[in-house]
């Protein structure tokens, strides 16, 4: 983020508005529409600005810019349609910290003029940084055919009975879960209807209403494996009604953004080589510690929860303990990775069935399975498996596989920084290590991962075979 997106609260303070043209005289209509006291400069100015003046409604200085003008003012923008000028004007008010927007230049702007969707006193702005304006108001636009014009009335409500609110709903949570039913319960309904009495009495009863303590829960959420876009609008919601955010070390930061700016986000993910059983406790603790004070707790995982995430052990450990709770189901990497790298994990010429196993094996895996695991006409992936590629592919190799089955290794899946390397299994080892393949990564291997160079449609995509064929390393791990 570029910019610091601000509210500037310009009642009864002094602006200056350089320039007397068209782009001028809108700039002071908004000027005036919150309240600034305006002065305007130019050596001429359009009728509406001379009417404006002769009313009394601004300042006006009918002459070439001077650098006078800008005493005692608190935010200057220049709008003038020769850059000399605007250039000169941004530097005197850079030399004095004065905010100055010049339009349609940002290299001279300190800050932008947003586009605005007006339901005052709500206010949402869209801001391109002053790079696409013409974008920003097409973004408006969309914005405006969302939100009723009735949402006004509905903020200036609340703003009314703030303080009853406050009194009522003493814990924040509750006050949270009462300013959510006020905008999607009966209140809101009777103001688009034009019926302020009713509104206003819904939520006065509402108010008188009592409440019983809150109780704290705990919400596995799976995040996917990064792309925001694939969050469900179930983990979006926890997201933003969240006190306590736990989460994983592999969640994208462009995920927790989407969180609640107020919730205390705590990172508990598990470092490779640390005591993993260790920290799984540390997070049982911290669920149980906060649910029992009374807090929404969501549990934010990578992937899914129950697929190798130890869901299942956490949900045991909270019925252990009477802690309610729920899980939202995530995108796990399997899906999500295959379908990015344009994968199908199952085709009828191909593929009739998906193993989900994560190369970590234990030491008691028996021969049967690396047998099974080496039958064709499956498609295998194998999760957390950067770090096994030294041996895994010689011993599907020894057990039966192929070693021109066709793999794809896909790092940072569902992320702007996704890679896929494709190759044959024989070859898989050295070419991960040559590419400087890292996790996390998902390996795909089985027939259907040679239609992803045909079919990629995201992301870096690197054919190995192309670049380099190397002898299959040892069969033993």
């Amino acid at each position: 983020m570029r910019l610091f997106p601000l509210f500037a609260d310009l009642q009864n303070r002094r602006v200056l508005v350089v320039g007397g043209g068209a782009v001028a005289e809108r700039k002071v209509a908004s000027l005036l529409s919150s309240g600034a006291v305006v002065t305007v400069g130019a050596p001429e100015a359009t009728a509406e600005i001379l009417r404006l003046h002769k009313q009394g409604a601004i300042a006006l200085h009918h002459a070439s810019f001077q650098p006078e003008w800008l005493d005692d003012m608190w935010l200057v923008i220049a709008a003038t349609d020769n850059r000399d000028i605007n250039q000169h004007v941004a530097s005197l008010a850079n030399e004095r910290r004065l905010l100055i927007n010049v339009v349609d230049d940002p290299a001279l702007s300190s800050f932008q003029v947003p586009s605005i969707v007006d339901r005052a006193p709500l206010v949402i702005a869209i801001s391109s940084s002053g790079y696409a304006p013409v974008i920003a108001r097409r973004v408006r636009e969309r914005i405006e055919a969302l939100f009723d014009h009735s949402l006004g009335e509905l903020v200036a409500l609340a703003a009314r009975h703030r303080p009853a609110i406050r009194q009522a709903r003493p814990d924040m949570r509750q006050r949270r879960q009462f300013y959510d039913w006020l905008l999607d319960g009966p209140v809101a309904s009777a103001l688009r209807k034009h019926q302020p009495i009713a509104a206003e009495k819904a939520l006065q009863t509402e108010l008188q209403q009592p409440q019983a303590a809150t109780q704290g829960k705990v919400v596995l959420v799976g995040a996917g494996p990064g792309d925001p876009g694939l969050l469900t609008l179930n983990a979006l919601r926890a997201l933003n009604e969240a006190d306590i955010i736990l989460y994983d070390r592999l969640v994208s930061n462009e995920i927790r953004e989407l969180a609640r700016r107020d919730a205390t986000q705590v990172c508990v993910g598990k470092i490779p080589g640390e005591d993993h059983n260790a920290t799984q406790s540390r997070i049982h603790q911290l669920m149980l510690e906060h649910a029992q004070a009374g807090q929404f707790v969501v549990r934010l995982k990578g992937g899914d929860a129950f697929v190798f995430g130890r869901g299942g052990e956490e949900l045991e450990f909270l019925r252990a303990h009477d802690i309610p709770y729920e899980v939202v189901p995530g995108i796990t990497a399997a899906m999500a990775c295959a379908s990015y790298a344009g994968i199908p994990l199952t085709h009828r010429d191909y593929a009739q069935s998906v193993r989900l196993t994560t190369a970590h094996f234990s030491k008691d895996t028996t021969a049967e399975d690396w047998v099974s695991l080496a039958q064709e006409k499956q498609t295998l992936a194998f999760y957390m498996g950067v770090s096994q590629l030294d041996w895994l592919p010689g011993r599907l190799i020894a057990n039966g596989r192929s070693g021109d089955t066709p793999y794809a290794l896909i790092e940072n899946g569902t992320r702007s920084y996704q890679r896929v390397l494709h190759g044959k299994l024989k070859n898989l080892t050295a070419q991960a290590r040559q590419h400087a393949f890292k996790a996390p990564s998902l390996l795909l291997i089985g027939e259907v991962t040679a239609l992803a160079p045909k079919l990629q449609w995201f992301g870096a995509s690197i054919d190995a075979e192309d670049v380099i064929s190397i002898p299959c390393e040892s069969t033993t791990p």
